[in-house]
């Protein structure tokens, strides 16, 4: 694959190749998953989490 570039292709280094791949694809993964950040603590989140569950129980399951 030539784009009219004269110059002898050398080898790709790392941060080449993840700069051109995350150009064509996007950064579609974060480095980190949301367990690894300290972003909140349970505490401080308070109910909301139990909130959402408890609101998807059906009535007849004593909801």
């Amino acid at each position: 694959m030539s784009d009219g570039d004269a110059r002898p292709q050398r080898p790709e280094t790392e941060w080449e190749r993840r700069k051109r791949l995350a150009e064509v694809f996007g950064d579609a993964l974060p480095e980190t998953t949301k367990d690894e950040r300290d972003d909140e603590s349970p505490r401080e989140r308070g109910d909301a989490g139990d909130a959402w569950l408890r609101a998807q129980v059906p009535p007849h399951h004593g909801g």
